[in-house]
């Protein structure tokens, strides 16, 4: 009976391993390095304080930033010392009732909490406000607005694209506002979706909300009520509708917004409205 002299590997030291095939890899336990082969060292990084290499480490983005950017539409806190933070409203303000899918939207529940956040945040000592709407819900924009114009700190606008319809009151609710020369913003009365009751109280309701948007426009910028009614009924301009289209220059010449311009010139005036604050903030108690 012939010896079996083969390792508990299964190959044998006496059979020559045929040309271009490899021996199999011996099988040992998950974790454990081969017998004959050594220990692979980490890779040094920088030496430390005592001139001793430390062990190189990657690093990968936070967890959360891919997720906040998906669900929320906006970037969190900039990992960079900033302090500044960026708000984006574009597509479609979202209030109350779900839009469609397809349909690009900001929901004004993920706005509020951010702006709560920013308030109570230290180490932000500015706002910046990108928009890019087409309106949406009166109530849900008119509650973003309020809480813009109620941040105790800077806050800057910038329109980029368009700030039509219930955007105007968000980007006029910034300390200070810029819209982009190809920019446009559509100023018209409001107007209801769905079924409508034909009441003297459904025309009421309308009006005072009409009131509330016509007041905040003419509190937070240079407009006068008039010159805003005007604008709103005017007809001729909008096809089969009433209402105004105001392009860049037009919007600063009638007063919503101070100037034109775009990124540069709004994180420049935020600066400056930071150090001026710096300067002529209250002296803490002793």
């Amino acid at each position: 009976m012939a010896e079996n002299n083969c390792r508990p590997d299964g190959f044998s030291p006496d059979i020559e391993p045929s040309p271009g095939i490899d021996p199999p890899a011996p099988a040992y336990p998950p974790g454990e390095p081969a017998p004959d082969q050594p220990e692979q060292p980490e890779e040094p990084g920088e030496p430390d304080e005592g001139g001793a290499p430390r062990p190189r480490r990657v690093r990968g983005q936070a967890k959360n930033t891919m997720e906040s950017l998906k669900e929320l539409g906006a970037s969190p806190l900039p990992e960079i010392k900033s302090n500044i933070h960026c708000l984006t409203i574009v597509g479609q303000i979202e209030g109350h009732l779900v839009l469609p899918p397809q349909n690009k939207t900001t929901k004004y529940e993920h706005i509020i909490p951010q702006l709560v956040a920013l308030e109570q945040a230290p180490e932000i000592e500015g706002v910046l406000i990108i928009l890019n709407t087409v309106g949406g819900d009166v109530e849900a924009g008119l509650a973003i607005a309020e809480m813009i114009a109620s941040l105790s700190k800077p806050t800057v606008s910038v329109v980029l694209g368009g700030g039509h319809s219930i955007g105007v009151p968000i980007a006029v609710a910034a300390d200070y506002g810029f819209i982009a020369e190809t920019a446009s913003m559509t100023i018209h009365p409001i107007r209801l979706n769905g079924l409508v009751i034909g009441v003297p109280q459904t025309y009421e309701y309308l009006d005072k909300m009409q009131d509330r948007v016509v007041r905040f426009v003419i509190r937070h910028s240079r407009i006068t009520e008039s010159a805003f009614r005007e604008l709103m009924f005017r007809t001729g301009e909008l096809a089969r509708d009433i209402g105004t289209v105001l392009i860049g220059r037009e919007a600063v010449e009638k007063g919503l917004m101070d100037e034109v311009g775009g990124i540069s010139q709004a994180v420049r005036q935020l600066q400056q409205m930071i150090e001026e604050k710096k300067k002529h903030g209250e002296v803490p108690l002793q």
